[in-house]
């Protein structure tokens, strides 16, 4: 008995090696390296988006005068949070590290990075290089030939509402947005989308959205994404440090949906500017009137509800917090950007994980480090 016990464990094994062996190379990378991590660049190859004269944030006078209370650091430590940093008025008003992280330390921005190809199409628009968000996407990828017939806009990605057939599942080893995380030719998985439904009526989350988005601005731009962020933004910004944008394989394609790499205080800057309409150190970066677009709810879209979508722009996501509007770039694992306009703040927080709990589209633990930020910012 227990010979043939040992003999059907060895053959298990044999086939779980050969089904590993076998397997296209995105199931074996997905396998072998299991849930995402913020560090996961460490895995990839990856583009610099270079930086050129670092602007240091200044610190307020009240820098790290005040403490957040127990209660909230609970819920801090319980997210694994790795970095939280509050900036008024332009200066650093609070920064603190934790689970080794630190203010050089890099993490992947996960979803976030969303927020940033929006703010390169706006540039694409400033810049005359896209004439109009209306134009079909054909206009720039002609090889996309899978339309059924609708006319897919720039303006349909922006706003996650490209009817493109896609499964946003992050936990199956089977789901598309899986093969493009790990795979290794992200041009060739979205050339081959078929738009499933009309574009421009619901919203529907989809990471593809802004991978095509990114397609065309290199189309538009005549450079790698990774280069049109350099000189668009990161050296405009004044970013303290060099990025890093997650690539499919050595010399390919930016995970655009995903994956640039950054540090708190450099994220900072992002939001920033965004507060600004624009600005950042007396430069126009990105026009106000696309940011404003930018960062209003796509209204004439329906969302899961079959509502007026309120709470979702051009790749940015807004809420109403105790009175307070935000707009606010967010990734899977609790990466986050806020924009806090009427307390003229910017809060940036990273960490490993982020609650499963929703209230109202909003990640629950969202809510802790608002309150921590507001409460803080009420004192001097």
């Amino acid at each position: 008995m227990k010979r043939r016990f040992t003999r059907i464990l060895l053959y298990l094994a044999v086939f779980l090696l050969l089904l590993v062996v076998l397997s296209p190379g995105h199931y074996r990378r997905a396998i072998l390296h299991g849930n995402v991590n913020i560090d996961d660049y460490k895995i990839f190859s990856n583009r610099v988006i270079q930086n050129a004269d670092p602007i240091p944030w200044q610190r307020d006078s009240a820098y790290n005068t005040t403490r957040i209370d127990a209660g909230k650091i609970a819920e801090f430590n319980k997210y694994r949070t790795t970095a939280f940093v509050v900036i008024q008025n332009n200066k650093i008003r609070y920064e603190a590290y934790w689970d080794g992280g630190s203010d050089t330390t890099r993490s992947n921005s996960f979803s976030a990075a969303k927020s940033i190809v929006s703010l390169l199409v706006g540039c694409l628009l400033d810049e005359g290089k896209i004439k109009s968000l209306d134009q079909p996407i054909t206009d720039y990828l002609p090889e996309f030939k899978n339309t059924n017939g609708y006319k897919l806009r720039i303006k349909d990605l922006l706003t996650m509402s490209s009817g493109l057939d896609w499964d946003e599942g992050y936990s199956s080893l089977f789901s598309p947005t899986t093969k493009a995380y790990y795979g290794s030719h992200l041009d060739e998985q979205m050339l081959n989308l078929q738009v499933k439904n009309e574009p421009g009526k619901v919203f529907n989350y989809q990471s593809c959205d802004t991978q095509l988005l990114s397609m065309i601005i290199e189309k538009a731009s005549g450079k790698p994404l990774s280069d049109y962020a350099s000189e668009k933004l990161w050296k405009p910004l004044g970013a303290e440090h060099p990025a890093l944008w997650c690539l499919d394989r050595e010399g390919g394609r930016e995970k655009a949906y995903c994956c640039f790499n950054s540090t708190a205080t450099d994220f900072a800057r992002i939001g920033q500017m965004v507060l600004d309409s624009g600005q950042f150190n007396n430069r126009q970066v990105v026009s106000k009137n696309y940011l404003k677009e930018a960062t209003t709810p796509a209204s004439w879209l329906l969302d899961e509800d079959g509502k007026p979508l309120d709470y979702y722009g051009y790749q940015f996501w807004m809420l109403t917090h105790q009175g307070q509007r935000v707009v606010y770039a967010r990734g899977i694992l609790g990466q986050y950007i806020f924009v806090i306009p009427s307390l003229n703040a910017v809060v940036v927080r990273l960490g490993n994980e982020r609650s499963k709990e929703y209230v109202n589209n909003v990640p629950k633990d969202i809510l802790t480090y608002l309150d921590a930020a507001v409460e803080m910012l009420g004192t001097k």
